[in-house]
């Protein structure tokens, strides 16, 4: 059921009226600059300020992301870049679904910060982090115990194997500390803190950094210790969040705080389940595409992989805007001022129009060079490998308004409460990057297959442009 108070997952069983009462009680006091209230100001100006550090954090992820490649790919060779890539969508799922929860549960937050509900707010904290120690938990036994199998049924070259388990197994164990770093970002940036998120994810590239080049080329630990790095990474971050919220006023939880509550747990529930199982959902699309690419061979799931490790610089922003429009609906949504989340929406797909195509020119000029990075000192197969690159990077950068479009109006639907719209768009995603990785390669190849993410991407969009002007117009019904 939906928040007492807040419009429900299907409409307004409130009315903004009401909400608009309960915002003229006193709500959080004495806010400190670590939290951001959006329900005033220039909703262009908010949006971009709010997603700049974000920006920022995100840089320095996806930063430590490509140098993991290219420290592989130089010093490892084309064979153990290939081993990462063939298990890349593995990899995705349990971290789309760490992510999908830690969001889902910081709507809530969100609102109740929006709303001034300082105590439910904190309950709200408490029980999604039992919520979330759980999951992760969970995700942990089944991937260790499925990852053989899931190997095996990508039909991974037998070559490459051995490498591919021996970097998941690593990872798959440190899954708790993903979901605390998650849940700790989620947290700040769902009271407007984008900075020390950013701050965190700073820590956290340099540290891999470092580390990489120590455990793989020094240690010549091999892509384990690689894997190691970014946990290790990943480990510090969530400590840093955790340490920063524990320092904020609003959220000194008390020992009441800590008790789980049905109700609300199912509440939760309710927000982080649908968006868990549209990135689950949108992950097995990519496995079954990875499936396809592990087929053409050991070069171009090598040239397939340092584009997927550049996709992150291509969605950095879009993922920032993301992130701000949740905080930006949900808070205004908690304030009743539905006029505001529709002029931020404008306002954020504008700046993200602008954002993708800039993003675009800078990858189709400088592309190539960026992706000899990732690939060995190697006459032939490297070469084979960059072109191959290259070709599908500039596929994907001409299609970027697409995927900007996706961020910007499913992340408003998500900030409004409504999970289950934005899951259909993951299950349209899946349809549409499914059906294109199966078809497209028996008519033009393995081309065919580098069409397969753009045509998800527009598969979503069909279902989340009109489900947010659906959506806007009952809420306002409603008023």
């Amino acid at each position: 059921m939906p928040a007492p108070g807040l419009p429900g997952l299907y409409g307004t069983e409130r009315t903004g009226s009401i909400i608009m009462e309960r915002t003229k009680e006193k709500g959080i006091s004495g806010r400190k600059p670590d939290t951001n209230v959006q329900t005033e100001g220039n909703p262009w100006r908010i949006i971009l300020l709010f997603s700049l550090p974000l920006m920022a954090g995100n840089i320095f992820q996806q930063m430590y992301t490509v140098v993991d490649t290219a420290v592989v790919g130089k010093v490892l060779g084309v064979e153990a870049l290939a081993a990462l890539g063939a298990v890349d969508w593995l990899n995705w799922l349990t971290l789309g679904v760490t992510q999908g929860f830690a969001q889902g549960f910081s709507i809530l937050m969100a609102q109740r910060f929006g709303a001034g509900e300082k105590e439910k707010l904190r309950r709200t904290i408490t029980n999604s982090i039992f919520l979330a120690m759980l999951c992760a938990l969970c995700l942990t036994v089944l991937s260790e115990a499925a990852a053989g199998w899931a190997i095996s049924l990508l039909k991974t070259p037998v070559e490459i194997r051995p490498v591919s388990m021996a970097y998941l197994r690593i990872l798959f164990g440190g899954l708790p500390i993903v979901m605390a770093y998650n849940l700790a970002a989620a947290v700040l940036r769902a009271l407007g803190n984008g900075r020390q998120p950013l701050i965190a994810m700073v820590i956290a590239s340099l540290t891999n950094i470092i580390l990489d080049f120590l455990f793989v080329m020094e240690f010549q630990w091999g892509v384990q210790g690689a894997a190691a790095a970014t946990l290790i990474a990943q480990c510090l971050s969530a400590v840093y969040c955790i340490w920063h919220i524990r320092r904020i006023r609003e959220l000194r939880l008390k020992k009441e705080d800590w008790k789980p509550e049905g109700a609300l747990c199912v509440m939760l529930m309710k927000l982080g389940l649908p968006m868990a199982f549209q990135n689950t959902v949108i992950s097995v699309g990519g496995m079954i595409v990875q499936m396809i690419v592990n087929g053409f061979g050991v070069i171009f799931i090598a040239g397939m992989t340092a584009t997927n490790k550049l996709y992150g610089i291509l969605e950095v922003a879009a993922t920032s805007y993301g992130y701000a429009m949740v905080t930006y609906s949900g808070q205004n949504l908690g304030a009743g001022k539905l006029r505001r989340v529709s002029e931020g929406v404008r306002a954020g797909l504008a700046i993200a129009m602008a954002t993708s195509v800039l993003i675009a020119a800078v990858m189709l000029g400088f592309g190539r060079w960026i992706l000899a990075w990732f690939m060995p000192e190697d006459a032939g197969a490297g070469v084979q490998a960059l072109e191959i690159a290259y070709r599908y990077l500039a596929i994907m950068s001409l299609c970027l308004p697409v995927l900007y479009v996706l961020h910007i109006t499913r992340s408003c639907i998500q900030g409004l409460g409504n999970t289950l719209l934005p899951m259909a768009s993951g299950v349209a995603e899946f349809i549409m990057r499914t059906g294109t990785a199966l078809l497209l390669p028996v008519v033009f190849g393995e081309n065919g297959i580098m069409y397969a993410e753009v045509l998800a991407w527009l598969g979503a969009d069909f279902i989340l442009v009109p489900s947010y002007l659906y959506i806007m117009r009952r809420l306002k019904k409603g008023t």
